[in-house]
């Protein structure tokens, strides 16, 4: 009988290697598919898909990444680069694909192959620890992940880059390729100001094995480092303000007066993790549905920094949700480290079997006699993750696919499909939070905000109150405000009025 057909480099059987490769394919379509879905039927949003749409066309005009929306509306001027606001140097990486389709739906594909592109690593690092069989399940269990999907629901962030260099950064230093681990340490640094966080997390864990201080220590050292360097240095370098997401009064009012309210005052701390209690209902669903598991491995020591840094903080309510994208640069850890918790109980259960005093179940060994023998340990995890992740989808954004309106625009958003014609190419245009991103591939848009920013074109919603407006009436206010100062209807429709002033100046200083 001929042996499988095996990759040379890898060792991998070429069927594996094809099965897991087609399902990232599969995976990467899945959630294509469910963004663009999102786009056409405008729920996404000006913040943030516009403002990273901005940022990468720049780059791929070999600019530095301006995002003229962002600088506008939170008074940094119309030159600013979003380096001064998250230093996320790897999205010049996306740049090339501008050339190819210059408009915010490119991002949404490349950020559904990159969610996708974890699965490789992931199945590679559970086939090692539990078989190739289990890896498929686990792959699967990544795949439906609530964060991943919560991600998907939110536009488009750089945080897509984590998940796949976070695990390679483990799988690879597993597989023994300590310099390929390093790359991917080295290239998470650039995603996000604070992934040196991950990074030292990932040196704590090196701590718990033999022969691996040394390393351990320099990625705790450079991770701690990199995250002091970026936020205090470079962010301030481009623009931006070292402090602007301080978030941390309740221990201190800067760094250094944080960590010694930390060391005199730890039950500040403890409180800070539980206080509001939706801190630990997002800790519990990061977990929950890996059955615990990750609990029983160091591994889940990689992310406790990252996660830390939201649970400590004491305003930015968001960061606490189990919504929007923060979860997801944990979940890919998490789910390996439940793979390694799934191991370390197989490797525990015989030693208790064998323990003085403990007796055989009834019946266990007429099992074994019939050839029924009871499933692995480690086999059965996978399985059960998977059915528990299954239960909680639709709790969560991936639930929407079986929503008969996820795929039908509603009247709203064919009235804004049908008014978005009459806005020239090209045009400066005021739009609202939830029409920006249609407008963005085309003309320059800013947010549709409280302050008039005087642009040529300006499109107006009076009908549903819109971000950051405080009332509708304010917004109903804007629009006769405009009329007085000179503005004409070029077009109006269920609540959408686009207004014209030709010749106006825009004033987009800061302040």
């Amino acid at each position: 009988m001929l042996a499988e057909a095996t990759e040379p480099r890898t060792g991998v059987p070429r069927r594996q290697a094809v099965a897991v490769g087609a399902l990232t394919v599969i995976v990467a379509a899945v959630y294509s598919v469910y963004s663009l879905l999102r786009f056409w039927a405008f729920r996404t949003t000006t913040y943030d898909l516009v403002i990273f749409d901005q940022a990468v066309r720049s780059y791929s005009r070999l600019h530095l990444p301006v995002a003229i929306v962002k600088g506008v509306h939170n008074g940094f001027g119309a030159h600013f680069t979003v380096l001064g606001d998250h230093f996320s140097p790897i999205l010049a990486l996306l740049a090339p694909l501008y050339w190819i389709h210059d408009g915010p739906q490119t991002l949404l594909v490349a950020q559904s192959v990159l969610l996708a592109l974890a699965i490789v690593p992931l199945w590679a690092f559970t086939r090692r620890r539990l078989g190739s069989g289990p890896a498929y399940c686990v792959s699967a269990v990544y795949a439906l992940a609530w964060p991943v999907a919560e991600t998907l629901a939110f536009d488009f962030h750089e945080m897509a880059f984590a998940p796949v260099l976070s695990m390679l950064m483990l799988e690879r230093h597993e597989a023994g390729r300590r310099w390929q681990s390093a790359a991917a340490a080295g290239a998470l640094l650039l995603v996000k100001e604070d992934m040196g966080l991950l990074v030292a997390g990932f040196g704590f864990y090196l701590l718990t094995r033999r022969g691996e201080r040394r390393r351990a220590v320099l990625l705790v050292v450079a991770g701690v480092f990199w995250t002091w360097l970026a936020s205090r240095v470079l962010i301030p370098a481009f623009g931006g303000s070292a402090d602007y997401y301080w978030a941390y009064d309740a221990l201190g009012r800067d760094l250094p007066h944080a960590a010694a309210g930390a060391l005199t005052h730890p039950w500040t701390v403890g409180k800070l993790l539980v206080t509001p209690h939706v801190k630990v209902t997002t800790m519990l669903w990061l977990v929950a549905p890996l059955l615990l598991l990750p609990l029983l491995s160091p591994i889940t020591l990689s992310v406790l920094p990252l996660l830390a840094e939201r649970m400590l903080s004491s305003r930015f309510g968001h960061w606490w949700e189990p919504r929007f994208h923060y979860n997801v640069a944990l979940t890919a850890l998490l789910v390996a480290a439940g793979v390694d918790g799934a191991a370390r109980l197989a490797r525990l259960l015989p030693r208790l079997r064998r323990r003085p005093g403990l007796r055989e179940r009834p019946g266990l060994g007429q099992r074994l006699r019939l050839g029924r023998p009871l499933p692995r340990a480690e086999h059965v995890w996978p399985v059960a993750a998977l059915a528990a992740t299954l239960v909680v989808v639709p709790h969560f954004s991936f639930g929407r696919f079986a929503e008969p309106g996820f795929y039908r625009r509603d009247a709203r958003a064919r009235a804004a499909a049908a008014i978005l014609p009459a806005v020239p190419d090209g045009a400066l245009i005021e739009a609202p939070n939830g029409i920006g991103p249609q407008l963005s591939g085309r003309t320059r848009v800013l947010l549709w905000d409280d302050r008039p920013r005087w642009a040529p074109w300006v499109l107006a919603d009076v009908a549903a109150q819109d971000f950051p407006f405080p009332s509708l009436q304010a917004q109903r206010d804007r629009v006769s405000l405009l009329r007085r100062e000179g503005y004409s209807v070029v077009r109006q429709q269920d609540g959408y009025v686009l207004l014209n002033r030709p010749g106006s100046v825009p004033d987009l200083n800061p302040g």
